[in-house]
């Protein structure tokens, strides 16, 4: 009979402690139909919330059970209960909030960014320049990473089911919620929605060496921008090639909607291929698995569970936090880590502007103002 060990650790574990009094800045629908309910469901301890307006923090108050709403966010800052902040604002706004928190608030012990951390790696470099001046342990909510078939593909990498990576591909045909603050930036895609596919690569195999990004004008955006269809490959110093078709568009919307996230990844020693079920949302559709190693000869493994991401993974980015606080390490997607992906993000920018192949070590030379050779 086959054996074999189906734990593949799909989920976070529960942090240490969970009785951290949480702070929330932000007071949008990832917060009140995501955030909070990961957060109630996983038995965190939400004690206030703030917003720009402190009717629509009391509305989220009352609708999430939340004992506080503050008529302003710097008076939830100011509050000495508060010991973790949640900042779920646009990520032009994380900069100033994270500036005051740190410089006023000597309470606070942890904070957790929404992703984008910032509009440009500059002030991302900030961001966490302060809080580790500051000794704040400094996380970014990057969600994907809590995907429940991402979490077990990084089960199967670390285990060698697959063998040594030689390509991996994400597939996205879905329209995003564009919120309207994103027409201020002349960012789109690479920063709201491919920032996802570049860290999880970032996640499971490591930094890229290079990025060639190439992108169209979404037709359905009025606003500004050059990165609305993005497709970017990526090239690793050990060989591996992964590349994403992050589309956007997905047809005019008169047509019959086929929207989906796909991604496979192939090895020496095996195959494994899923799907991630956001596109899904509200629906409830868990993300997939399936793979096949030369371990087991001739069979396809296909686990399943309950969970998904939207609410489900939003336990672990807040968890992994209040776990690093409990036990006095770093946290595990933490703010310098996050740079890393904020630089793959410049780099993504400036392929696209210069139509050509970019090393990250390169823009890296630019923050630091180092003559830098593309040849």
């Amino acid at each position: 009979m086959m054996q074999y060990d189906f734990d593949l650790a799909y989920q976070a574990p529960a942090p240490l402690r969970t009785d951290f009094k949480i702070g929330v800045v932000g007071a949008g629908f990832i917060v009140r139909d995501i955030q909070l309910v990961a957060y109630r469901n996983a038995g965190y301890h939400v004690v206030g919330i703030a917003s720009r307006s402190a009717e629509v923090a009391q509305e989220v108050a009352d609708r999430r059970g939340i004992p506080r709403a503050y008529e302003s966010i710097s008076s939830l800052l100011e509050d000495p209960s508060i010991e973790v902040l949640d900042i779920a604002v646009p990520p032009d706004q994380q900069l100033k909030i994270v500036r005051e928190a740190v410089t006023q608030s000597d309470h606070i012990k942890g904070i957790l960014c929404q992703k984008p951390l910032a509009v440009t790696l500059g002030d991302a470099q900030e961001i966490v320049r302060l809080c580790e001046g500051a000794g704040v342990k400094l996380s970014v909510n990057q969600n994907m990473r809590y995907d429940q078939s991402i979490r077990a593909l990084k089960t199967l990498l670390r285990r060698g089911e697959l063998g040594e990576p030689v390509l991996a591909t994400i597939e996205m045909r879905a329209v995003p919620h564009w919120q309207d603050w994103l027409a201020a930036y002349n960012r789109l895609s690479l920063l709201n929605v491919s920032i996802h596919h570049l860290d999880c690569f970032r996640f499971l195999f490591g930094d890229p060496e290079s990025i060639f990004v190439s992108a169209r004008r979404d037709p359905r955006i009025r606003s500004s921008h050059a990165d609305g269809i993005c497709l970017y490959n990526l090239e690793y110093t050990n060989g591996l090639l992964a590349a994403a078709w992050d589309d956007v568009w997905a047809g005019p919307d008169s047509v019959v909607k086929d929207w989906y996230i796909r991604w496979r990844v192939e090895g020496t020693e095996g195959v494994a291929q899923g799907t991630v079920g956001w596109p899904s949302y509200p629906n409830v559709q868990p993300s997939t698995i399936n793979f096949t190693t030369r371990r087991l000869p001739g069979y396809v493994l296909s686990p399943r569970w309950k969970e998904v991401w939207f609410p489900d993974a939003f336990e672990g980015t807040m968890g992994q936090l209040l776990d690093s606080l409990a036990r006095g390490t770093e946290p595990e997607i933490s703010g310098r880590d996050n740079l890393g992906t904020m630089a793959l993000i410049e780099a993504g920018y400036l392929s696209l502007q210069e139509r050509r192949l970019v090393r990250v070590s390169e823009i890296l030379q630019r923050q630091r103002g180092e003559t830098i050779s593309t040849h």
